[in-house]
């Protein structure tokens, strides 16, 4: 096996996980929303390793791939009825609403997979690896800028028409509230708190415990039932 089908054969699993989401949930369900957004991620990611322009390609795949899964065992814990994390818990309970707009499902999937399961993959990968926080964060930097050109897509494709979108509209204020940018930027932090933490399991318990409730409650807030 040639070494870059080594390292996307894990990449492309995960994606073929989300490829079939992508066939069986219905398109206005809030999941199958924010899935066509990562899958579109992961499947650029994926070119991006086959065409050699990540520096460390091991790195970016294993933290590709460590990231999606943490998505894709939420989507698990959703359908098997168990509680996903919390970060998730309102993306899940909302999938339905008539009132929740695409954008907004778009964003909150995306600030629970940011705020909360970047953090944790970083740690994961680094594990899996033997390294530390710092050799990945070039691959690290490398993600988080396909995902703000992709967000700055997403607002554009999900965004409704400027005759719709007045200063005053409810969804112009809940845009302006949330940036992937800073969300990134927290969770670099995040990550490498976790990681000095990583030998006091008391405080990392908790310490991720009430990252992933405040990421639950920005979810929460994004998800807020608009008006027509």
């Amino acid at each position: 096996m040639a070494q870059s089908e080594h390292l996307t054969a894990p990449v492309d699993t995960v994606v073929s996980r989300m490829r079939a989401l992508d066939a069986a949930l219905p398109e206005r369900d809030g999941v199958a929303v924010f899935n066509r957004v990562y899958l579109s991620v992961t499947e650029e990611v994926e070119r991006r390793l086959d065409a050699g322009r990540f520096g460390d390609p091991r790195a970016a795949a294993t933290l590709d791939v460590r990231f999606a899964e943490r998505y894709l065992a939420a989507v698990d814990a959703a359908a098997g009825d168990r509680r996903p994390p919390a970060c998730w818990r309102p993306l899940f309970q909302f999938r339905r609403h008539p009132g929740v707009r695409p954008l907004q499902f778009a964003l909150a999937g995306i600030n629970a997979h940011i705020g909360h399961d970047l953090a944790l993959a970083v740690v994961d990968s680094c594990r899996t690896l033997g390294c530390e926080p710092a050799d990945l964060e070039d691959e690290f930097d490398r993600v988080g800028e396909l995902l703000v050109s992709l967000e700055e897509r997403i607002r554009e494709d999900l965004m409704p028409g400027p005759d719709l979108l007045q200063i005053a509209d409810p969804l112009t204020h809940l845009l302006g509230s949330w940036s992937l940018e800073r969300a990134r930027d927290a969770t670099w932090s995040a990550a490498r708190a976790l990681w000095a933490l990583r030998r006091f399991e008391d405080l990392v318990e908790e310490f991720t415990e009430r990252l992933d409730a405040a990421v639950g409650l920005a979810g929460r807030m994004l998800l807020t039932p608009l008006p027509d």
